[in-house]
């Protein structure tokens, strides 16, 4: 390369590098600041409904209705989910200790392959809870559909959530925001199982998108199942 070339390249290559590593600052300070956003809605979706999520059965109102949050019952083929096995098992205990009367069991059912409130309601049959109290929302595809269409769709009078602490939070924060009149009784956390909680900092984050815009669940119909 002669003298030449070399003084109109480098003056070139030396820019590429300034806004190279200036692009670079740009992206993870973006990042830092989605991450401590994610991080604050986080800490004040738990703060903001702490007052309605019970842990001692004899503390907790009752009340006619529980609903049941789906997710899947098994983790591979034969290893069973346990926040599946403890939801379900904590919705047994609120039917025998007459703290519920009726569960709403709600969750996936896209495809005829796949249909969480089918499995529940069969696995509650097993641990002896009547059919007659078992009703099923197909249609319960995320939280936030689960929550808006047991008011909207099932007409719930006041109601308690099922699940584990951490993804009642976020159910209560819709329901507070969503004019919903609902409590939880927290199911028994898995212990290690902190990809989970990790995941719920994002589902948190798109909470507050999907409420601060208004969205609706997909359906308002009674869907049958698949």
């Amino acid at each position: 390369m002669s003298q030449k070339e070399k003084k109109t390249v480098l003056p070139f290559l030396l820019q590429i590098k300034y806004w190279g590593i200036k692009l670079v600052k740009f992206i993870l300070g973006v990042n830092l600041l989605i991450l401590l956003g994610l991080l604050v809605i986080d800490a004040l979706t738990s703060y903001i409904i702490r007052d309605k999520i019970y842990t001692d059965i004899k503390a907790l109102p009752q009340r006619e209705y529980a609903l049941v949050l789906g997710t899947a019952k098994f983790y591979s083929k034969d290893v069973i989910n346990e926040y599946y096995k403890y939801r379900l098992d904590t919705a047994t205990q609120l039917i025998k200790n007459d703290k519920v009367d009726k569960l709403l069991v709600s969750g996936d059912n896209k495809t005829p392959y796949y249909n969480e409130p089918k499995t529940m309601t069969n696995d509650l049959k097993k641990m002896g809870v009547s059919s007659q109290r078992i009703k099923q929302d197909y249609a319960g595809y995320t939280t936030f559909d689960s929550m808006l269409r047991a008011k909207l769709v099932y007409k719930l009078p006041p109601f308690t959530i099922v699940s584990q602490k951490f993804h009642c939070e976020r159910a209560l924060l819709i329901a507070k925001f969503r004019d919903i009149d609902a409590i939880c009784y927290a199911a028994k956390y898995p212990e290690g199982a902190y990809q989970v909680r990790l995941r719920e900092i994002l589902a948190r984050g798109g909470m507050l998108f999907n409420l601060l815009f208004g969205k609706m669940p997909e359906t308002l119909e009674d869907v049958p199942s698949k």
